[in-house]
């Protein structure tokens, strides 16, 4: 690790509403200075100096509902059918694009195989693997006919679901990923009207299973985060002790009331990104307008905007991450939903970065070290050519990020930039500017870059 004086940038420290223009001095991986306006650090203090060139430098992003193990399965039942050695393969590439993508964390909300998360997050941690800072999950703890269940009764299929029936049965699965060395448990305690057997506003695991699930895992000393789209599930995860609720969609007034009662100890994220793509862009990849009504999908996002402008009014933390990793949501467009909050959900886009900034740090168990830039935090940073503040647009996709530093470390420098290109699906090179609308699946990786005038 070295040095760095970062000088001539617009700062937005995640703090403060608004961005100044400033210096930030990195010595190792902790920032050491924050300097405003007239101010100026001694450049005697760093072995190298950046010039930002007057754009803007803001915390490292956290993707909070993590899916690096989702490589683009038109059904669930796809993700069993991956031999594991290509799919460890293809998560490793999830890794490193989504922090070409500006995302210097992740929360895993599950992996499609026991150990493939915890594998990734070893080979990050460990120095071999370029990716974010990632905490590791299991698959889903689902039961019988719940979320995750693809099996028929003449046939089985495996997805992204652990299944276990009872309290014994989920005690032991939730050991089961504990041994194996996840840091955070997930249950879904409802369905999802993307599955015909479980609908969204049916609750399938019990609650006596559930409590039994999160207390065994806070045993272990694991994080606990479920799947709760229906108000009764919300209900049941509060009650159990659940740490991180997502989805939340249909929450009534009792839920909300709940939640906002434990708002100091609970984060919820709407994983919104898979809805929205649905609904709106679902002609990308064949699903008509007659599909997505069969679905309930246009009530489940006028229930997921109320609720989530309610969230806002009663200051519930809320953390972005919209289910990427479909071939409907491909890893990539992460970013987007922290445009999403400012359009659908009235945030600022202030709010909406933090969301996707300090929230996100919170739920990573760095709060007050991510997420923020000042003194003594970690050194997890992005400069951006635009404002996000403005745009939030800017921050979707790797194209327009000239810095990305984690924790001291150069995996983007901005000293080094050249343009880039990516390939679309028939293998054609496109310059990676604008990037919105151009969005990358987990097949369409961004090549190295290349000099002037080769693209």
């Amino acid at each position: 690790m070295g040095s760095y004086l970062i000088k001539n940038v617009t700062v937005w420290d995640g703090i403060e509403d608004a961005a100044y223009p400033g210096e930030v001095l990195v010595e190792g991986n902790y920032i050491t200075g924050v300097a405003r306006g007239s101010e100026h650090i001694d450049a005697g203090r760093a072995a190298e100096v950046i010039d930002g060139k007057g754009q803007f430098l803001m915390p490292g992003m956290v993707e909070g509902h993590c899916h690096l193990s989702f490589v683009g399965p038109a059904r669930n039942q796809d993700l069993g059918e991956i031999p594991p050695e290509e799919h460890l393969l293809r998560t490793m590439r999830n890794a490193t694009f989504l922090l070409d993508c500006g995302f210097t964390s992740a929360y895993s909300a599950a992996s499609a195989k026991l150990r493939l998360d915890v594998v990734v997050r070893q080979e990050i941690e460990d120095g071999f693997l370029a990716g974010p800072r990632y905490r590791a999950a299991g698959p889903e703890i689902t039961v019988t006919g719940g979320l995750g269940d693809e099996r028929k009764h003449h046939t089985n299929f495996e997805s992204f679901g652990m299944i276990a029936d009872g309290v014994d049965e989920i005690r032991r699965a939730v050991r089961l990923c504990c041994r194996e060395g996840v840091d955070n448990v997930k249950f879904n305690v409802s369905g999802d009207d993307f599955v015909s057997n479980a609908p969204a506003e049916i609750v399938s695991i019990s609650e006596e299973e559930l409590t039994v699930g999160v207390a065994t895992a806070h045993d272990f000393g694991k994080r606990v985060a479920c799947h709760s789209r229906a108000a009764e599930s919300v209900k049941r995860a509060v009650r159990a002790g659940v740490d991180c609720i997502y989805h939340c969609d249909y929450a009534d007034e009792e839920a909300l009331d709940m939640l906002e009662a434990v708002k100091d100890r609970v984060i919820v994220g709407p994983a919104f990104g898979l809805v929205h793509n649905s609904v709106y862009e679902g002609d990308v990849v064949g699903m008509t307008r007659a599909r997505v009504e069969e679905m309930n999908l246009f009530r489940k996002i006028e229930f997921t905007i109320a609720t989530y402008h309610e969230m806002r009014k009663r200051n519930m933390r809320v953390v972005v991450g919209g289910d990427y990793g479909f071939t409907i949501t491909p890893i990539g467009q992460n970013a987007r939903d922290i445009g999403h909050f400012v359009k659908f959900f009235g945030y600022t886009p202030a709010e909406a970065l933090r969301c996707a900034t300090g929230v996100g740090a919170d739920l990573m168990g760095h709060k007050g070290e991510l997420g923020i830039v000042k003194h003594g935090a970690l050194a997890d940073l992005l400069i951006v050519d635009g404002n996000p503040l403005e745009d939030q647009d800017v921050l979707v996709g790797p194209a327009r990020f000239s810095m990305i530093m984690k924790d001291g470390v150069m995996h983007r420098d901005p000293r080094n930039r050249k343009p880039a290109f990516y390939r679309d699906g028939a293998g054609h090179k496109h310059s990676s500017r604008p990037v919105q609308k151009q969005w990358l699946s987990v097949d369409q990786n961004l090549e190295p870059d290349l000099p002037a005038g080769q693209i």
